[in-house]
């Protein structure tokens, strides 16, 4: 049976915030409380007993590393790092690595959970994981980059390999880091295994089609929501807050295979408008060049808290978590909700958009579209034979499509939100698997 760790402020308060193993201060919308929240909702639903829940609520293993790294200086600097396998009932866990100033183990335990359902959903034969390192890959030369990555993969690598867990990008990593990692991995097991991580370059076992994953992946859920809704996607008008990866590839894709309008987006600095449209790629290179959207010719400078309220038919949270709360979700005036971000929306929040008739695409639905691609880079690996970018898209096509059904029709069956449906067809799965392994 599986391994499952209890640690002891989990179960005590979910509202208290850990970073490096110290309590910080209350927040009341810290993420892995939300996740908490969201399960303890769907056990409801379902009627789950105690046992099942008191396995589901909790990760099978945490793994907390120190990483003393020598700098560019000389000195020794000591990074602090994580990685939380959540469940592997279907499958060796998958998740990716993020690199963040502000990584806390809370945020990798949320985001472990959330792949956990996320792998579950999309019926993918995987469990969930999350990492994180504490900190700022910005300060850092490439030489310190490179030297933080293989020690992470040195401290966990008994915890890994692909059948165990597969790392991938996250938040600030990219495919040479995992080319990095999956080199240290190759070098400790004496043997080429590129499949221990996913998100690599091309040349090193890489999948066509996994850079705009994500937003593909969730733009296909529109694309059903929009047949269900009777939403003519031509005429559609779409702000995006957040202008990363994710972002530009929504704004680029919205408008190639729909022909949509994009008329607001975002960056960490501030966003713009202009009721007329806005071009993808001008945005992107003047963001290249200026390293925000602000300040584009011809658009109205605004604020990210404004855009979440224009008046659009598609919203797109595509950056921070906890962005639609209580106090701004009553001014929301899109009729969907695409989330590409993780957890942007608060339970208060998710009321009362069903309330309004919004109708919101999850976040572990909408964003699936990366760790679909990363699943099918890890078939490619093991066959070792490669697919083209249209196989790619035409397999990630069917699998957001089955998904966005499941979801819809679990929806009307328990006549609950969109999230809860999302819970309940994932979470019923994970179930499932433990039974028939006999954990409960």
């Amino acid at each position: 049976m599986a391994e499952y760790a209890r640690v002891g402020f989990l179960f005590l308060n979910f509202r208290r915030i850990t970073k490096m193993g110290m309590e910080q201060k209350e927040d009341v919308y810290n993420t892995f409380s939300i996740v908490q929240e969201q399960l303890a909702d769907c056990a409801r639903i379902l009627n789950l007993s105690e046992d099942i829940y008191s396995i589901l609520r909790s990760p099978m293993r945490e793994i907390h590393i120190s990483l003393p790294v020598k700098m560019d200086n000389g000195k020794t600097k000591v990074f602090h790092g994580f990685r939380v396998q959540y469940n592997n009932a279907l499958g060796p866990t998958k998740g990716g690595i993020r690199f963040h100033p502000d990584e806390t183990v809370d945020t990798v335990r949320a985001l472990a959970a959330w792949m956990t359902w996320k792998c579950s959903l999309l019926n993918l034969p995987l469990g969930g994981g999350k990492g994180g390192v504490i900190c700022n890959p910005k300060e850092m030369s490439e030489g310190e980059l490179e030297r933080l990555s293989r020690l992470y993969i040195e401290k966990i690598w008994k915890y890994i390999g692909p059948d165990e867990d597969i790392p991938a990008p996250d938040v600030y990593t990219n495919p040479q880091i995992m080319a990095w990692m999956m080199d240290e991995y190759s070098k400790i097991a004496q043997k080429n295994q590129f499949g221990v991580v996913t998100g690599k370059p091309l040349l090193l076992g890489g999948s066509p089609g996994r850079g705009d994953a994500t937003a593909r992946g969730g733009l296909y859920t529109l694309r059903e929501a929009a047949k269900e809704l009777g939403m003519d996607l031509g005429y559609a008008t779409i702000a995006i807050q957040g202008y990363g990866n994710a972002g530009y590839y929504a704004a680029k894709l919205a408008k190639e295979l729909f022909g949509s309008k994009i008329v607001a987006v975002s960056d960490s600095q501030g966003g713009i408008y202009n009721a007329d449209g806005l071009d993808p790629e001008e945005i992107q290179e003047h963001k290249r060049k200026k390293s925000s959207v602000v300040g584009l010719s011809g658009t109205k400078r605004i604020t990210s808290e404004e855009l979440m309220e224009i008046d659009v038919d598609v919203l797109i949270p595509a950056a921070l978590e906890n962005v639609i709360t209580e106090k701004n979700a009553h001014n929301i005036k899109a009729k969907v909700i695409i989330e590409l971000a993780n957890g942007p929306t608060t339970p208060d929040a998710d009321d009362i958009l069903y309330k309004k008739g919004i109708h919101v695409i999850p976040d572990f639905l909408a964003n699936a579209g990366g760790v679909t691609v990363s699943y099918f880079e890890m078939v490619q690996n093991l066959t070792m034979y490669y697919w083209s970018e249209e196989d790619v898209h035409s397999r990630l096509s069917d699998k957001m499509s089955q998904a966005y059904h499941s979801v819809l029709s679990a929806a009307k069956q328990y006549r609950v939100n969109m999230r809860q449906a999302a819970y309940v067809v994932a979470v019923s799965r994970v179930v499932e698997a433990m039974k028939m392994r006999g954990w409960i």
